[in-house]
């Protein structure tokens, strides 16, 4: 399936109406499934996802999935969520355990795709995460939003507590190293890339039958 960054951004992705579970995920997970979902023959999982730029407004994530959940639930015989909290305060598991949906577990996605228990021990406070996606879209999602276009003196303002970016590789993709590495220099960081692959998502996903 061939979906362009921009329309998951803003749009999302229709699910295709074949599967017995339907994935409910972030636009920014959509290409990670779709892969996943062809490696292993998971014919069995259907996928749906909300617009990434929801990130932009967390507070709105937790309404956003029920809205989809109630859409959806009468077509399929189960759902899952495919996020973290993803900034919403625990919002986010509370409404998915009130329609009861399960979820992925973790605080955000830097944390399943490198892995939730190694991502906890690492204790890394002064890292800003990037990931496939977030490469890609570094200017949609964190250069403009932060109005770092039109104020870049703003830039040690918001990034002066952070050392280094780390660059969550889920796939070798060299043209995606050079623009992360890019991305490092104009936030005035070091550059660290961490090959992740797919993390969690893995186990969790292939657990569903």
């Amino acid at each position: 399936m061939n979906v362009s960054d921009t329309a998951l951004s803003v749009t999302g992705l229709e699910p295709s109406r074949t599967g017995r579970i339907l994935l409910i995920a972030c636009g920014a997970l959509a290409r990670e499934i779709l892969d996943l979902k062809a490696a292993n023959g998971w014919t069995h999982l259907d996928l749906t996802c909300l617009p990434a730029n929801l990130h932009l407004w967390p507070d709105r994530i937790p309404a956003a999935v029920e809205a989809a959940v109630l859409k959806h639930r009468a077509e399929y015989d189960g759902i899952f969520v495919v996020y973290a909290d993803c900034g919403t305060g625990g919002l986010l598991q509370a409404k998915c355990a009130e329609l009861g949906v399960e979820m992925v577990a973790g605080p955000h996605c830097y944390s399943f795709f490198e892995g939730n228990a190694a991502f906890a021990d690492r204790e890394e406070f002064t890292a800003f995460y990037l990931t496939d996606f977030l490469v890609r879209q570094f200017d949609a999602f964190v250069w403009k939003p932060m109005g770092l276009d039109r104020h870049p003196e703003l830039r040690d303002m918001y990034f002066g507590n952070y050392e280094k970016l780390v660059y969550q590789a889920q796939t070798n993709d060299p043209a995606l190293d050079r623009k992360a590495e890019e991305c490092a220099a104009r936030l005035g960081l070091a550059y660290e890339r961490r090959f992740t692959g797919y993390g969690d998502l893995v186990p969790v996903l292939g657990a569903l039958k």
